[in-house]
């Protein structure tokens, strides 16, 4: 017993690893996508700059020598002047403070980009995965019309020995399961290529699962359109703004404490040669017009300000447009699929069989079953289709609103 339980649970490690349902895959990709990661390296070095930045005006020495190897009563150094002096600045109007607030604007603008980016991935990821399991679906059911066409053509070589049916009817259903077997193998080759291109997402370069999990036609319920824009307004899509007017501010300010003219002082002592005699040096310098000069600089950080305030207005108009079209795409796809599964689907079927064995009785051509079997698949695909057009634009409106997708 010990033994079969052990085999059992190493038989589901293999089927967990198998398959890939869309939580892993949103958590690998948040995990491991280098996307993400250079954002820790950015704010990194803002808390480098931050550092550079809240320090104060360096300290200066200098040396100075006067009177020395000219011509006459100055000839060598016996009629220098030796000045050692200490110099800095007195910053004036919070420049220093300023200073600081700007990088620290500039760090909360990062994390509302990082926010973002991740919202705008997490979405991709999820388009992706369900694009991929709609192509797994469509994949099951070409293996269902390969099935069928098999059948088909089983059906009409029995018949054909019968002498109830002819010849020809025979090599058309050898054409159709050659065709749908073409199709069937063209389909496996664009699943692998979703695959690899949903594993891309984390950094992989190569498919570590065989099939996704997930329910195709589960529709979680969704709120009312004024709800889901209140929510998308409020996204970290949005709030970027936000923080880049705050940063625009801090800009603001930092360019008018630029305005108010520091004070660099001096002092130090000199001694003369000639004498022997030394003496205490000192001195206070103020830029003029400090504040004429630099109005050019508050002018353009304002109209950079007052620009995010227009960029904003821009981006909820897109936003409105973009969740108003994903949320009446939605609520119609699956308007779609419920009367396709519950009305389209079952008569389909029923005439399906019918039409089978009417074609059994010699009552219907063989045209007519085929078209039978054209109809009903193309529904199956048009029902798959439909599905995962509504999970797209589900997708996308759980992107804009920054709510997360449930577990599939």
């Amino acid at each position: 017993d010990l033994h079969v339980r052990s085999r059992r649970q190493r038989q589901m490690c293999i089927r967990d690893r198998a398959s890939l349902t869309l939580a892993n895959a949103l958590s690998r990709t948040i995990k491991e996508n280098p996307d993400l990661r250079v954002f820790d390296l950015r704010l990194e070095g803002l808390e480098g700059r931050r550092i550079s930045v809240d320090q104060a005006p360096a300290y200066e020495v200098g040396f100075e020598a006067e009177n020395v190897l000219g011509s006459g009563d100055l000839q060598g150094v016996d009629a220098a002047e030796y000045t050692l002096s200490l110099s800095s600045v007195i910053e004036l109007g919070g420049k220093r403070h300023s200073r600081t607030d700007a990088v620290n604007a500039r760090y909360d603008v990062l994390e509302a980009e990082r926010k973002a980016t991740a919202l705008e991935l997490l979405g991709q990821v999820t388009q992706r995965y369900i694009a991929t399991l709609s192509l797994q679906e469509k994949l099951d059911l070409s293996t269902q019309e390969v099935s069928l066409s098999e059948f088909t053509l089983s059906t009409l070589r029995r018949r054909a020995k019968q002498g109830a049916a002819p010849e020809a009817d025979v090599l058309r259903a050898k054409a159709a399961l050659a065709q749908s077997r073409l199709s069937h193998d063209a389909l496996k080759t664009e699943y692998q290529k979703r695959k690899m291109a949903l594993a891309s997402l984390w950094g992989d370069t190569r498919v570590d699962f065989q099939r996704l999990q997930g329910d195709l036609f589960r529709f979680e319920p969704g709120e009312s359109f004024e709800v889901l824009y209140e929510q998308a307004s409020e996204s970290p899509m949005i709030q970027v703004f936000a923080s880049e007017r705050r940063m625009r501010d801090a800009e603001i300010q930092l360019a008018k404490s630029q305005s108010e003219s520091d004070i660099r002082w001096q002092v130090g002592a000199r001694r003369f040669e000639e004498t022997g005699d030394t003496a205490l040096v000192a001195g206070v310098s103020m830029p003029l017009f400090a504040g004429r000069r630099n109005r050019g600089e508050v002018q353009a950080a304002t109209a950079a300000r007052d620009e995010v305030e227009y960029r904003q207005q821009s981006a909820l108009l897109q936003l409105h447009s973009l969740l108003f079209e994903a949320y009446h795409t939605r609520q119609q796809s699956i308007a779609a699929v419920e009367q396709l599964r519950d009305a389209v689907l079952p008569d389909l079927t029923q005439a399906l069989n019918l039409t089978q064995q009417a074609y059994e009785r010699g009552r219907y051509s063989y045209v007519e079953w085929t078209a039978a079997q054209r109809e009903l698949l193309s529904a199956r695909e048009a029902l798959v289709e439909a599905a995962a057009t509504a999970l797209l634009n589900q997708a996308l409106i759980e992107q804009l609103t920054a709510q997360p997708l449930a577990g599939r």
